[in-house]
């Protein structure tokens, strides 16, 4: 280890205390920070060669943040600011990004932390690496909207807004598209603010009036900023959930819905379950016919089988007339419990469990080894083993129910899991197993006589 390397590990001293430095005002010390950024920015020059040092700096750095130990951190950081004067090029112009993540990954869990600090460091780290100006920009935008200073994130916003550095390249148009968007979600909270007041007042009062215009301005400002944004490609959900609310409140109902249908459809945007989401809670509300609703919730079931709307959606087929929607219904219910996160869903088994039986009633035997076929060499060890039985009793006795009776129908009478529950005694529960026990005599798949 270099010389260098031992003085960033050292004790600070009484003299290096007396240095110029960065404070928060709060007790966090930071030395060397002032003199190392002041001699960057007026084009100061150290011919040393610092490739070692701060090499083993960084190191220190990352050990200090695997480990949270910010002041650490910290300290090293100040020592890595001479990187910014290293005679390799490359690695001078790499430094003022990689210094911006690593200060303000700091300054953000640092307990001496205030906001004072990070917007200091954020500033100049903003007029260093000038390349990096919007980033900085928006991420101090977002750092602030987290402590709640709204005000000061739009006016961050708004200088970064109007920032240009040499000739508008491809990357820095995606930038400035997502701050003039989060600028619009500004706008939209202000705007939402207004119509959670407008719902208070009479529709006589000249506050409500007053308040109206306001929206209206609102409105049309916000409009323009995510209206552009979520025409490019991309995954835009406050933005597009944003701007449709704001639609949907004008009246402007078609406008709404091309928005979401482009945003779930066009094979520009990547594929979004969300965005079949939201397509889906519009056409909701806007009553649409039930074959639109089950169109969409098809392609999500297609995307996330275990969502939590594909129980609607298996509600939705069950009501169908056509016989393929009602087989799609059971693959549905099949598909939800196929996942780990689902497996005590009791809607889930309840649903599973009545239309097992109403299925089999309707002599579509088929139907179900179709799907139990190529789960019947895992569904027995993930959903019906002995262990999941006990569990299943203890904790919740009406789950345990619902699963024997599934397992008895696909397993039959003498599985384990079935004859675990069924052999319970439980007076309050006795009808139930009386139910059972003739369901699974009657429509389990295993029963020869079926």
């Amino acid at each position: 280890m270099s010389d260098f390397s031992e003085e960033l590990i050292r004790p600070t001293t009484e003299d290096e205390q007396a240095e110029p430095c960065v404070s928060s005002g709060t007790g966090m010390y930071f030395p060397w920070l002032q003199k190392r950024i002041e001699t960057v920015a007026t084009g100061g020059k150290q011919e040393k060669d610092f490739g070692q040092t701060t090499s083993a700096c960084f190191g220190f750095i990352r050990e200090a943040l695997l480990k949270h130990q910010w002041q650490k951190a910290a300290e090293y950081m100040c020592s890595y600011l001479q990187i910014l004067e290293d005679s390799d090029s490359n690695k001078r112009q790499l430094a003022p990004e990689i210094i911006w993540r690593l200060g303000s990954e700091i300054l953000y869990y640092h307990p001496n932390s205030s906001v004072e600090t990070f917007n200091t460091f954020a500033d100049r780290m903003k007029n260093i690496g000038v390349m990096n100006y919007l980033k900085i920009s928006l991420q101090h935008a977002l750092y602030l909207l987290h402590h709640g200073l709204l005000e000061d994130a739009n006016r961050n916003l708004s200088q970064a807004e109007t920032w240009r550095y040499g000739e508008k390249s491809s990357s820095q148009e995606v930038l400035i598209n997502l701050i003039q968007a989060y600028k619009g979600l500004l706008q939209y909270y202000t705007w939402s603010k207004k119509k959670t007041e407008l719902s208070q007042l009479d529709e006589d009062d000249y506050a409500y009036n007053s308040a109206s215009q306001t929206m209206l301005s609102h409105s049309w400002k916000t409009s323009i900023n995510l209206c552009a944004l979520i025409q490019i490609p991309g995954v835009w959900d406050p933005f597009v959930k944003s701007y449709v609310e704001m639609l949907e409140f004008y009246g402007d109902r078609e406008g709404a819905r091309e928005v979401l249908t482009n945003y779930a459809y066009d094979e520009k945007f990547p594929s979004n379950p969300n965005a079949h989401v939201y397509l889906y809670s519009f056409l909701k509300r806007e009553k649409a016919p039930r074959e639109k609703l089950l169109s969409v919730l098809k392609i999500l079931f297609q995307i996330v089988p275990s969502h939590k709307l594909m129980l609607e959606f298996h509600r939705l087929l069950r009501k169908s007339e056509k016989e393929e929607h009602r087989k799609l219904a059971l693959e549905v219910l099949f598909g939800v419990l196929d996942f780990a996160g689902c497996t005590r869903n009791i809607t889930a088994w309840k649903y599973l469990a009545k239309y097992l039986r109403q299925t089999l009633m309707g002599s579509h035997l088929a139907w179900v080894q179709e799907q139990w076929n190529s789960r019947k060499n895992w569904w027995p060890g993930f959903h019906f083993s002995y262990f999941w039985a006990k569990n299943d009793w203890k904790d919740d006795k009406a789950l345990a129910c619902e699963k024997a009776l599934v397992a008895g129908m696909l397993l039959g009478k003498s599985y384990r899991y079935f004859r675990y529950i069924s052999k319970q005694d439980h007076q309050v529960l006795k009808k139930k197993f009386k139910q059972i026990k003739k369901s699974v005599k009657k429509y389990s798949i295993v029963n020869p006589g079926l």
